[in-house]
């Protein structure tokens, strides 16, 4: 029998919504390369976390929306339940009421429900400033009905600013980006720009595909496609991060080891637990996106535990000083603003 999974003691406000600071990311469901479960384990997890409080599902991937949407409509009371989807604009796109209006019916239908908890809109090319009109749009919907909250996804700082301040107070309620402790880019103006406007960022990659975990502390560096070690995508993507663009393997050994000291100065606690809380304590963090692996692989009872401490001066003194080593405050400049690695 599962252990129980303590409940969340920290909530934050997407606009007039009060929601667990830890969420689930479905995108592992988008692909067997981070493992298949039966669908029936996949629900029974999701039951699990519902049961416990932490009722915040988000992404679309794959069959992302049909298997939350299915499991909502099987839900005595789905009004529990606060889901994130995306409406993604890659290509060139004339963003009509009617186009903007057929995006969110699709997003409605995947998830079989009448109306969008969050819908986190994506635009990608910023030389097109057609995504004010899209916005726009999502707007008027918004006021019919069919959205509840908008957030974006992916937005540098210049223009959460610019889409907050053309849209005015409470029309964007959050920005999904990448943050953690080897990623410190909102931390150069996002910040700034969240508190201005009271948006709160979504945060995923806070465990760095699950490097930023004691099962990679004192490990060699990994084969990125070899078959000893088999990582996933993700894994793939924040091993370059961390070898590129960050520093180097043993450096990040570094940096685990001291998280580890920090957890047992706190009482044993994972690392991981410390590299949440370090996001987390950060005020324009709405709360922390994990991805997980629901039917395979769950640390919902150890990820619970971060709401049970805050870290010290002399932790937060510690990691800093591995960070000013590395190039964790030079990725502004090396690969960009929050969401530049997407549009390169």
């Amino acid at each position: 029998m599962s252990s129980p999974i303590p409940p969340p003691r920290e909530f934050s406000r997407l606009g007039q919504v009060s929601v667990p600071r830890i969420w689930t990311g479905l995108w592992q469901l988008s692909s067997s390369a981070w493992g298949s479960a039966d669908l029936d384990d996949i629900k029974k997890s999701m039951g699990r976390l519902v049961d416990s409080g932490y009722y915040f599902f988000a992404d679309h991937y794959g069959p992302a929306e049909s298997i939350v949407g299915d499991f909502a409509r099987q839900l005595p009371d789905s009004s529990k339940l606060y889901i994130a989807t995306k409406w993604c604009v890659f290509h060139k796109c004339i963003p009509t009421r009617e186009v903007v209006l057929e995006a969110v019916k699709g997003r409605l239908r995947g998830l079989q429900t009448k109306r969008i908890d969050l819908l986190q809109f994506h635009w990608q090319d910023y030389n097109d400033k057609a995504y004010l009109d899209a916005l726009y749009h999502l707007q008027c919907l918004q006021l019919e009905g069919y959205i509840s909250n908008i957030g974006l996804c992916n937005f540098d700082t210049k223009h959460v600013d610019e889409i907050c301040t053309q849209l005015g107070p409470g029309a964007i309620v959050s920005n999904q980006v990448q943050f953690s402790i080897i990623d410190t880019r909102p931390l150069h103006g996002m910040g700034d720009v969240c508190m201005k406007h009271d948006v709160k960022l979504l945060t995923y990659g806070t465990l760095c595909g699950n490097f930023l975990s004691d099962r990679w502390l004192g490990q060699p560096s990994p084969d990125p496609y070899g078959e000893e070690v088999v990582l996933t995508p993700s894994q793939r993507k924040y091993l370059d991060i961390i070898l590129i663009s960050w520093g180097s393997w043993e450096l990040f050994q570094s940096l685990l080891r001291v998280l580890r000291l920090i957890g047992d100065r706190h009482g044993g606690l994972s690392i991981a637990n410390i590299a949440m809380r370090w996001v987390l304590d950060h005020p324009f963090v709405g709360g922390v996106l994990i991805g997980a692996r629901l039917g395979i692989t769950e640390h919902f009872t150890d990820n619970a535990k971060v709401f049970n401490f805050r870290l010290s001066p002399q932790d937060r003194a510690d990691i800093e000083e591995i960070l000013a080593r590395s190039n964790s405050r030079r990725l502004i400049t090396t690969i960009g603003d929050c969401g530049a690695e997407y549009r390169a």
